[in-house]
């Protein structure tokens, strides 16, 4: 029900895709998959993930792509207006 409530609220479902250099071996870079929801388009969520990783991760970030989805759209959300009970 909380997902529900965040996606009301205009979150959206976001992933990322994280390269990052090993820190064993900088020439070799290793893939990493972020998902939560996320607020398009500062991306507050995200931004605090990528902190943490800078201040506490010692694998050096290379790039960040990031993918985000509306889940629920005005013309998908409707009330209904009848309720049938039956016995």
């Amino acid at each position: 029900m909380a997902n529900l409530i965040r996606q009301l609220d205009d979150y959206r479902l976001t992933t990322a895709q994280i390269l990052y250099h090993m820190p064993d071996h900088p020439t070799l870079l290793q893939s990493f998959l972020w998902q939560d929801y996320d607020l398009a388009p500062k991306f507050p969520v995200l931004h605090r993930f990528l902190d943490f990783w800078t201040a506490k991760i010692e694998g050096k970030l290379h790039s960040v792509q990031v993918a985000s989805q509306k889940l629920i759209t005005p013309g998908e959300l409707r009330l209904v207006g009848t309720e049938l009970i039956l016995h």
